[in-house]
């Protein structure tokens, strides 16, 4: 019985903080989809304010659709390749240079996008262009592609898997292809997809790196809350959610570890 009654006892606690957390954002949303917020739903229902985000606002969507995959393809270049390094290389030169990888996250984002204002804010094509987005974003979700693929390398004997294949006659490139890519793909999954969806919804840097002509969804929704009405601001959100939710759900989803024995099966 008292079994029983803690398992009920941390039931209701944990629906309770799913409320606490899930109703507000349940409610804004409703916002955006009423006609008037203050009467509330005797209002009515409507798309006309979700419409009016798309007419007005589609080209930030479309902008941080671009920016995302871009960010994805820069880290993918980068971070696989130094997930590598790291992983071949034990060493407190190695372990530094991780550390050093992880500074963009513990830094305030609007501190680093003042670090790079100060240092490339003098060339005006690429300070005005979406571009310097672009390497804010890279430089803070650089870490999270370097430390998924590294977890996954570091869980396998790579040293062993690269030997045997060397002793078989392959070259570096074909082990790196045949070998550390097909091993470590759970990693650059799980990498790709938290890349992207931070990218769409960074905020603090792209808020100040940003141009009138670049605005990216997160800078988007904050302008449309502050200078137009709630139900726009609302709908903007809604709009967010869409197109954020699949990601989520998706990361959550391939993010999973697979079965040892299956990682072992691959690999030989």
């Amino acid at each position: 019985m008292k079994r029983r009654g803690l398992f009920f006892l941390q039931l209701g606690f944990t629906l309770f903080v799913c409320a606490f957390l899930i109703v507000p954002m349940i409610l804004s949303i409703m916002a955006g989809l009423t006609v008037n917020y203050f009467v509330g739903i005797e209002s009515g229902l409507t798309l006309r304010w979700v419409m009016e985000v798309w007419n007005g606002y589609r080209d930030t969507i479309f902008l941080s659709i671009g920016l995302a995959l871009a960010c994805l393809a820069a880290t993918l270049v980068l971070g696989i390749p130094a997930a590598y390094v790291l992983a071949k290389r034990q060493s407190a030169l190695t372990r530094a240079i991780e550390e050093l990888l992880v500074m963009p996250v513990a830094v305030p984002g609007l501190a680093t996008a003042l670090a790079l204002i100060v240092t490339y804010g003098s060339l005006s094509g690429f300070r005005t262009s979406w571009a310097f987005i672009l390497v804010g974003h890279v430089l803070f979700t650089l870490p999270f592609m370097v430390r998924s693929v590294l977890a996954v390398l570091m869980a396998i004997d790579l040293k062993t898997l690269e030997e045997g294949a060397a002793s078989l006659g392959a070259g570096f490139w074909e082990r790196f292809r045949d070998i550390v890519l097909p091993n470590c793909r759970q990693g650059i999954l799980a990498g790709s997809l938290m890349v992207v969806t931070l990218s769409m919804g960074e905020f603090n840097m792209t808020w100040l790196l940003h141009t009138p002509f670049t605005k990216t969804l997160p800078v988007g929704l904050a302008d449309a809350y502050a200078s137009l009405r709630l139900e726009i601001g609302s709908a903007y959100t809604l709009v967010f959610f869409i197109m954020i939710m699949p990601l989520l759900l998706a990361m959550q989803a391939f993010a999973k570890p697979r079965p040892a024995k299956f990682v072992a099966e691959e690999s030989e």
